[in-house]
C-alpha cells in the first residue's frame, strides 16, 4: 500500500516541513504492472502475498477490479502487508519522488508456495518479476520458466546484487539508469545519468551475463534497447500535466510485457510502453494512474497525427 506525502520540497535530516496533500493508493511493483497488464487487455495472473489486513484485502480488490487473476496471491498470517512510505516533491526543479519499501508480507512468498508452476508455466507467454521477493523465491521461478522456455521479464528494484545464474535465465533486463550502473560497475554522471558510451559499457557487461535484451529506462529521455546488435533508443512521450512519476517504470514495464505476450514485436511493445508511462506521470499514486487500452490507444493516435 502506497502512503503518498507532497510537499514543495522533501526535508533534510532533523527537519519537519508541512505538507500539501496526503492519500493512499494500492501499489507494489508487481501489482503495479500486472494491473498495466491487464488494463491493455491481457490475461494476467498474479502471485505474491499479502497480510492479514485492510490493506491486503484494499490491494486484492483493487487487483480483482483490474481484472487480475488473484487465486495465486497468498494470505500470511505473520506479517503484515507490504507499504511503500513516498514523498512527492513538486517545486521549481519539477516533480520528484523518494521512495521508502518495507516488504512486509511480500518476503513471506517462499520457493514451495510456487511448485504449481512446473506444471502450470507453459500456460504463459511471458513471467515479470521485480525484487520485491526474497531473491531465493526470483530465483526460482527464473529457473523453472527459463527450463521451460517461457520468456522471463526481470525489473531489477529496488536495486540488488543479481547472481549470474540469475541473469542467465532471464530475456529481458530493464534497468533504470541507477539499477543498470549499480549492476554493471558504469558510472552515472552527477545528476545520476549514463552518457551514450556508458549506457553502452553497462549494456555490454549484463548482455555478457547471458541477457539478451536489456532495456534501461531513461526517465525524461526515453528508453533505450540494448542487444546483440546494438542500441537503439525510443523518445520519451512529453506530457505537459506530469504531477507523480511514481509508477511510470512499473507501468513500462507492464505495458511492453502486455505486448509483448500479445504478439507484438519488440519495437511495438516499446512504443506501446512509452505511451502508456507518459499517461501514468499524470495522475496520482500508482494503481490509480494506470491507464486502460483505450486511453493508450487515443493517445497512440493523437501523437502520430501531430507528427
Amino acid at each position: 500500500m502506497d502512503l503518498v506525502a507532497l510537499a514543495e520540497r522533501a526535508p533534510e535530516l532533523g527537519e519537519t516541513v508541512v505538507g500539501s496533500g496526503f492519500r493512499t493508493a494500492p501499489g507494489g511493483k508487481g501489482a503495479n504492472q500486472a494491473v498495466q497488464a491487464a488494463r491493455l487487455g491481457v490475461e494476467t495472473h498474479m502471485a505474491g502475498c499479502v497480510g492479514d489486513d485492510s490493506f491486503g484485502r484494499e490491494m486484492v480488490k483493487a487487483l480483482k477490479d483490474s481484472g487480475v487473476d488473484t487465486s495465486h496471491v497468498k494470505i500470511s498470517g505473520e506479517h503484515p502487508s507490504g507499504v511503500g512510505h513516498i514523498e512527492i516533491q513538486s517545486g521549481a526543479s519539477g516533480v520528484q519522488n523518494r521512495i521508502i519499501v518495507v516488504p512486509g508480507a511480500n518476503y513471506d512468498l517462499a520457493p514451495a508456495d510456487l511448485v504449481w508452476l512446473k506444471e502450470g508455466i507453459k500456460a504463459y507467454n511471458i513471467v515479470i518479476m521485480q525484487l520485491e521477493l526474497k531473491m531465493e523465491t526470483i530465483e526460482y521461478v527464473a529457473r523453472v520458466a527459463h527450463d521451460a522456455g517461457v520468456p522471463v521479464m526481470l525489473n531489477p528494484a529496488p536495486a540488488a546484487p543479481l547472481s549470474d545464474e540469475l541473469l542467465s535465465c532471464v530475456t529481458f533486463l530493464s534497468p533504470n539508469e541507477t539499477e543498470a550502473a549499480m549492476l554493471s560497475g558504469v558510472k552515472t554522471d552527477s545528476e545520476g545519468r549514463l552518457s551514450e558510451e556508458a549506457l553502452k559499457a553497462a549494456s555490454k557487461v549484463l548482455m555478457s551475463k547471458g541477457v539478451p535484451n536489456v532495456i534501461i529506462t531513461l526517465g525524461d529521455k526515453g528508453a533505450a534497447i540494448c542487444t546483440a546488435e546494438g542500441v537503439k533508443h525510443v523518445p520519451c512521450v512529453k506530457m505537459t500535466n506530469v504531477v507523480d512519476p511514481t509508477a511510470a517504470g512499473d507501468s513500462f514495464v507492464g505495458a511492453f510485457c502486455a505486448g509483448y505476450a500479445s504478439g507484438l514485436s519488440i519495437e511495438d511493445s516499446l512504443n506501446l510502453a512509452v505511451h502508456a508511462s507518459a499517461i501514468t506521470v499524470c495522475g496520482y499514486g500508482a494503481i490509480p494512474s494506470l491507464p486502460t487500452k483505450d486511453k493508450v490507444e487515443k493517445l497512440m493516435v493523437e501523437r502520430r497525427a501531430a507528427i
